[in-house]
């Protein structure tokens, strides 16, 4: 019907009144994107430095069950309190898992999601935590060697308690590696997926210098995911705010982005400084505009390692997108 009465008024224009604006709801695109950032434990601390206004998702990070199943994370009061008082809309997630585990960490989740008995305990206690929380769902966020058999049977029985209890599920995966143990149908249950366009080189592989997070890495990873069934609208293209320091190739570290911006803030234009490699602003801005082509979000890690200044990278994402023509949070006026 609106088809017909779009076409009614391209033939008879004088038909139409300025009035009736359906016909231009029906071929206005709203665009819209997601910006999610990673909180760990570890920088709680820098809670009143966080401008939630410029996010649409928060990823509490991490939680992991200990010997008797129950999630253990640090104190969030105070961020959960701070980002909801900034930004009514944000959605707020918990973390499970982590790119590194103790070898207890790992024994224990492996024991819980390999083991078919043991799943409901693990879910059971997700879910409940969430609720008990007020929280919006949870980011699996299980890697590499931590993608155990168990893994896929796990999320999709999460997806379905979570699902009745109207909150979500999200899940951070590499750039472009499918992990054995993840089947296309566990990929689909997922709302979204937080791509890990970073992490190319670093400290494992020293002798491999220079950019470890370029554009064409992200270009990369989003081809990779859509080629491997994952629409674009699931897709949230994730960029760093850390570098790697390869001076000395017997110890390569990493730094943060505010550490470089607070030696020189022109390092915030930069994308390396001799041998220390990371994301600048013009990047950032080049990966924003690739995520509203090509994606539906950007996600960052961690924003904790962000210039609280003028040179924010969390704003130049905010800015850009705003320049684009993209809804975000549509609170922060800078």
């Amino acid at each position: 019907m609106i088809k017909r009465l779009l076409f009614l008024c391209v033939v008879v224009l004088i038909s139409c009144s300025k009035d009736e604006d359906i016909e231009e709801e029906v071929i206005t695109t709203d665009k819209s994107a997601r910006i999610v950032g990673y909180l760990p434990s570890y920088r709680f601390e820098l809670n009143n430095n966080i401008e939630y206004c410029k996010l649409t998702h928060l990823n509490l990070a991490f939680a992991n069950p200990g010997s008797n199943g129950k999630l253990i994370i640090n104190d969030f009061s105070d961020v959960v309190l701070k980002a909801r008082n900034d930004n009514n809309n944000i959605k707020i997630y918990i973390s499970i898992g982590g790119g590194y585990l103790t070898n207890e960490q790992a024994s224990i989740w492996s024991n819980l999601i390999d083991v078919k008995e043991n799943r409901p305990t693990i879910v059971n206690e997700l879910v409940s935590f969430v609720v008990d929380n007020s929280l919006d769902g949870v980011d699996v966020d299980l890697e590499w060697q931590y993608v155990t058999p168990g893994y896929s049977p796990f999320v999709i029985e999460l997806k379905s308690a979570l699902s009745a209890k109207g909150k979500g599920m999200t899940a951070a995966l590499p750039g472009t590696t499918k992990f054995n143990n993840i089947t296309d149908e566990a990929i689909q249950t997922f709302d979204f997926i937080n791509l890990m366009a970073y992490d190319f080189t670093g400290p494992w592989n020293p002798t491999v210098s220079g950019q470890h997070s370029s554009y064409n890495n992200a270009n990369e990873s989003i081809n990779f995911w859509k080629n491997n069934g994952v629409s674009h609208d699931k897709l949230t293209l994730g960029v760093p705010f850390y570098g790697y320091d390869f001076s000395n190739s017997s110890n390569v570290t990493s730094f943060t982005f505010g550490q470089m911006v607070s030696l020189n803030s022109s390092y915030s234009e930069l994308d390396n400084v001799g041998s220390k490699f990371y994301n600048g602003r013009p990047t950032i801005k080049s990966k924003v505009k690739l995520a509203g082509e090509q994606a539906s979000g950007i996600m960052i890690w961690e924003l904790g390692q962000d210039s609280f200044s003028e040179y924010s990278l969390l704003k130049t994402i905010h800015n850009e997108y705003k320049n684009l023509g993209f809804k975000t949070t549509e609170l922060c006026l800078d």
